[in-house]
């Protein structure tokens, strides 16, 4: 598996006759299929026949996650239960899990997806990848694993869970790229230095995802372990990892558009946006045998580029990502993201990227404090430099968000690390 340049760089009136072409066929399908959509839009008053040109999609209903929930656990599938050849789930922390049904088409193209981000990374057969996702009803672990077998790279399925083992077969296997969750890498990257063995590595690429991450933060990996690190987005819902990713101008994920047709709508209004603009995330699939989702609401705030990339590629391209709308923190009645707290953090050379956010509320007023740990070789006991670090840090975040915040250092390796998606915020106004 190589570039797939006749896909990649397809001129946009061509990219745009076979996305309108599929959409039909995914609209008729869900329609025929799925009494769910069916009802849905029936009740809008829409048919697959109204469906005329790409604009068209904005006269179809929106797909929530909550829709998944209503028809658990098979309810979503549109072909007949023995054309199932795999079954994800994602964790169902708050509720129902949502359960994917998938053919071997959908596994085959989401290989394909996967393969192309990796290759957008510099990785091929010439390498061994390690994939350290989480394997099982998770799909980071087995997504990245297919997609890696697919370009021909030797893959260690390593999944999480034993980091020393990880870091000890990563040096004796000379493993060349890695797929982990961007807060793992870091946290791998920190044991490497501690036992002085970032020096014993061969890593030259990493594809991260999972969670959200900023620019800052990639800086700081790509220093630490002298690597490309690569951004891959994808949710269980869709597909998994492989939606889109960045190339090696970090300039944008490019979006698998022969697969998935991207719009960037208004989270309140439900309006779309123009170009460039930052709204919610929506995705259709395309070709999706298992599961079709038509305008299915990600959550995920960023925008959306379809000027053609300096690698060559015509692709769409989504920005990183903002935050999620449903992840916003409203304190004051500011709204907070949790990445905003990283890329203040980020700035200051004392102190480490890992933090925990806690919000409470005393009486009528909600309160912000912000733990986060100083860097290895930080002096802890001495108090004057621990008074000028947190007026520092404060004064960032101050900066960025517009709240003042009670900041608290810690002692390195005090938070607690997270092998899957990090967890950053404890808001107590939920548990009280």
């Amino acid at each position: 598996m190589i570039w797939n340049k006749e896909i990649e760089c397809m001129e946009r009136s061509e990219l745009e006759a076979l996305q309108l072409k599929n959409l039909q066929d995914v609209v008729t399908r869900a329609y025929n299929n799925l009494k769910y959509y069916r009802d849905k839009m029936d009740k809008v008053g829409v048919k697959p026949s109204d469906i005329k040109t790409l604009k068209d999609i904005e006269k179809l209903p929106f797909t929530t996650k909550s829709d998944l929930r209503d028809n658990y656990p098979f309810g979503t599938f549109a072909v007949p239960q023995s054309e199932i050849v795999r079954i994800h789930a994602s964790s169902g922390t708050t509720g129902k899990p949502t359960v994917v049904g998938y053919t071997k088409f959908d596994i085959d193209m989401w290989s394909e997806c996967v393969a192309r981000c990796l290759t957008m990374a510099g990785l091929g057969k010439d390498d061994i990848i390690q994939v350290a996702y989480g394997y099982g009803l998770f799909t980071g672990g087995l997504g990245a694993h297919y997609g890696s077998e697919l370009i021909g790279a030797s893959t260690v399925p390593m999944s999480t869970g034993n980091t020393k083992k990880l870091v000890d077969l990563m040096i004796d296997f000379g493993a060349t790229g890695i797929a982990c969750t961007p807060s793992y890498l870091l946290h791998i990257a920190e044991t490497l230095e501690n036992e002085g063995l970032i020096d014993k590595i061969k890593l030259k690429a990493s594809i991260n995802g999972a969670e959200p991450w900023t620019e800052n933060m990639r800086k700081m990996i790509e220093e630490k372990l002298h690597i490309s690190a690569h951004d891959i987005y994808g949710l269980s819902e869709m597909m998994g990892p492989g939606v889109a990713c960045d190339c090696i101008y970090h300039k944008g994920l490019h979006v698998c558009e022969d697969h998935f047709l991207p719009e960037i709508v208004d989270p309140e209004t439900l309006k779309p946006l123009a170009e460039g603009e930052t709204g919610e995330l929506v995705f259709t699939t395309l070709t999706k045998e298992g599961i079709p989702l038509i305008r299915y609401r990600t959550r995920d705030l960023t925008s959306i580029s379809y000027e053609k990339c300096e690698c060559g590629r015509t692709s769409a391209r989504i920005s990183r990502f903002k935050g999620r709308s449903d992840d916003m923190l409203i304190i004051r009645g500011v709204n907070v993201f949790p990445s905003q707290i990283e890329t203040a953090l980020l700035q200051v050379k004392e102190v480490a990227p890992q933090y925990l956010i806690i919000v409470e509320r005393q009486g009528n007023l909600d309160t912000l404090e912000v733990q986060v740990e100083l860097s290895s070789g930080a002096l802890f006991d001495e108090i004057r430099e621990i008074e000028r670090i947190t007026k520092e840090v404060a004064k960032n975040i101050q900066q960025i968000i517009g709240l003042s915040v009670k900041v608290k250092l810690v002692e390195p390796n005090s938070i607690e690390r997270s092998m899957g998606k990090a967890k950053r915020v404890l808001d107590k106004r939920k548990l009280s």
